[in-house]
């Protein structure tokens, strides 16, 4: 059985790729968010092996949840996915604690590539 993912993005779109990229690797996903809130709560609930978050989302934005997360569970593996021109913000994701991150549009190979590297 695949690695259990939790896939955060708040356009729906986006969620359907990720997890499009996800299953035809072999990977399971056990549950999408929409904003960050939704992370927090559902990381807790499933306890994923991995989460690909988007950096900005509204209620919460990407880089809050992720610190939630790491504060109730120091070894969580979460991925972050930002659009071009957001350098500044992925730097604060990966001193936060992010493994790495992927920029949109996503291609499929990088996307794999660093979830493979987190997870080991």
């Amino acid at each position: 059985m695949g690695k259990r993912i939790l896939i955060v993005d708040d356009a729906a779109f986006m969620r359907m790729m990720i997890k499009d990229i996800l299953s035809k690797n072999g990977f399971e996903v056990v549950g999408e968010a929409q904003d960050g809130a939704q992370a927090v709560e559902l990381y807790n609930e499933l306890t994923p092996d991995l989460v690909t978050m988007d950096i900005t989302m509204p209620e919460k934005d990407g880089i809050t949840a992720l610190k939630e997360i790491k504060a109730t569970n120091p070894e969580a593996k979460i991925i972050m996915c930002s659009a071009m021109g957001q350098q500044a913000m992925v730097i604060d994701a990966i001193q936060a604690g992010a493994k790495d991150f992927i920029v949109k549009p996503f291609q499929a190979d990088r996307v794999i590539e660093a979830i493979q590297k987190a997870l080991t």
